[in-house]
């Protein structure tokens, strides 16, 4: 089984680090289902976390990982990719 899996306070970490942007953990749980946009983060923020993450467990992500809207959405995509590829 495996335990990888990105979650909200990784994803907070990741925009801080990829795009500049801080947002308290709490405060994204809280949005997970808001735009992206709401949050300060652009689609070249998001590209940049895709990119964080696919050096971070040497795989690529799927195409749709950057168009997702919301944090929920990316999240799921992204730890249904890591899940399918254990």
């Amino acid at each position: 089984m495996i335990t990888t899996e990105v979650t909200l306070d990784e994803l907070a970490a990741l925009m801080k680090k990829a795009a500049g942007i801080t947002v308290d953990p709490q405060e994204l749980a809280q949005a997970a289902d808001a735009p992206f946009g709401t949050l300060g983060l652009d689609s070249l923020g998001l590209l940049g976390i895709v990119g964080e993450l696919e050096n971070r467990y040497s795989r690529p992500l799927p195409p749709d990982a950057e168009r997702c809207k919301t944090p929920r959405e990316f999240l799921d995509l992204v730890n249904d990719t890591l899940k399918a590829g254990a």
